[in-house]
């Protein structure tokens, strides 16, 4: 959606709640557009929205090499 500023004055609020909905808010002087209004937080939870960041979650019940039980033992 797309309001000019004196619009987005009066109806502050109600963009507010749009662009917090989801919904892109462009304010627009004299036709032209300025600024998009994006909300800070979202609300919206996404199971699976960090996936890429890993390639594999270990198997903690897999019991350790040699090698990684020796460095576990030397920290202790």
């Amino acid at each position: 959606m797309q309001i000019n500023m004196h619009q987005a004055k009066s109806q502050l609020s109600k963009l507010i709640a749009a662009a917090e909905a989801g919904d892109e808010v462009i304010i627009a002087r004299n036709g032209r557009p300025a600024v998009r209004l994006v909300p800070l937080y979202s609300s919206k939870f996404r199971f699976g929205a960090l996936a890429h960041l890993t390639t594999a979650v270990p198997d903690f019940e897999d019991s350790l090499d040699e090698d990684e039980l020796r460095m576990w033992e030397r920290d202790s």
